[in-house]
């Protein structure tokens, strides 16, 4: 009963919860809130992440050891642009995580990018945002100047 009230508090707060008690035969079924609940608190617990740091990647591994070649190509694009401080997820230590983040976005695949709160994409779009310059100019708007940008600099 103490879950049943602790869920119950938690999804009022947000309000998902306020009609999805029902009864079935005389038991009271709570298991859709539940999954709602726990839904609600990592779509908004997501939100807060992506918008917490300029630069947000939610990867498999860790930068300093992906563990899947896309997202091994995300950190050596950023690598490439200077972009070494950024908060990283590794999504295959939390299953939820992993799931959940594809939800948010409604983006099937990891790794997943956010400059600024906003989705940029994947693997795909970043090399190609990197390829046609646009990645420079993205950065630019957070704050970042591309090493590229000093590398073609120095060599002129």
């Amino acid at each position: 009963m103490n879950s049943l009230i602790r869920y119950t508090s938690r999804c009022l707060r947000f309000g998902v919860a306020s009609s999805l008690f029902g009864q079935a035969e005389g038991r009271m079924w709570t298991a859709s809130t539940r999954l709602l609940c726990a839904t609600s608190d990592l779509q908004k617990d997501l939100g807060e992440m992506v918008k917490k740091d300029k630069v947000v990647v939610f990867m498999k591994g860790t930068p300093e050891q992906p563990l899947c070649g896309f997202s091994n190509a995300v950190v050596q694009i950023l690598r490439m642009h200077g972009v070494d401080e950024y908060a990283a997820y590794n999504v295959l230590a939390d299953e939820q995580l992993r799931e959940g983040v594809k939800a948010f976005s409604n983006w099937p695949t990891i790794p997943q990018v956010y400059f600024n709160g906003e989705f940029v994409g994947g693997c795909d779009i970043l090399l190609q945002m990197h390829q046609n310059g646009d990645l420079v100019e993205e950065l630019k708007k957070l704050g970042v100047q591309s090493a590229l940008l000093d590398a073609e600099k120095d060599s002129k």
